[in-house]
């Protein structure tokens, strides 16, 4: 078997579809929105971001939640792996930019490592055909602060530099989640220095 069909294979078998969410080989929408880096919000570009190479978009549900938590830590402690790939990284929520504010630089979370961007609206997360739950009255975070947003449900899209999803991963723990996600941009790297 040639090796690009090997490759592909694999590539296939890593991706794990999400119910509703937006398939591979689709065009991945646009996200132009306010997120925070280190604490300091900016103007945030999916198209911007696109012409550094391949960005792992992935949505959760709120900050400062059990499950996000250990996402936000695993992206940051694989970062500079993702960065060797060539890929960036943008985490998507509900939240607001000034919730998103204190997460981006919390050592314990994305640690200042990547962007988190804010989609208060859900607009976004709908774009990308993905459920919102509503909130829920009188549900804290893990300070104890009332969470007064909806939820998306968790998905990682990892979109390639002409645009397109080329997996869409969903119905995963949270650091198998990272981990899919790496391997997938790892082989997207591997495929292109061939």
């Amino acid at each position: 078997m040639k090796p690009q069909i090997l490759i592909s294979l694999y590539l296939a078998l890593l991706t794990v579809s999400a119910s509703a969410a937006l398939p591979e080989g689709q065009t991945a929408p646009q996200i132009q929105t306010q997120a925070s880096l280190a604490g300091k919000a900016f103007g945030y570009s999916l198209q911007d971001a696109l012409k550094q190479g391949p960005v792992v978009v992935y949505f959760y549900p709120s900050a400062y939640t059990g499950g996000c938590n250990i996402q936000a830590h695993s992206f940051a402690a694989n970062h500079d792996k993702f960065a060797a790939a060539g890929a960036s990284i943008v985490g998507v929520s509900l939240d607001s930019i000034e919730r998103l504010n204190d997460y981006s630089s919390d050592p314990d979370y994305c640690a200042g490592k990547f962007p988190v961007a804010s989609d208060a609206d859900g607009k976004i997360a709908k774009s990308y055909d993905l459920a919102i739950r509503d909130a829920v009255a009188g549900k804290t975070d893990s300070r104890g602060k009332e969470i007064d947003h909806g939820f998306a449900e968790r998905t990682t899209f990892v979109v390639t530099q002409d645009g397109k999803i080329a997996a869409t991963l969903g119905g995963l723990k949270p650091e198998e989640n990272v981990a899919k996600a790496l391997e997938f941009v790892q082989q997207l790297s591997a495929h292109k220095s061939h």
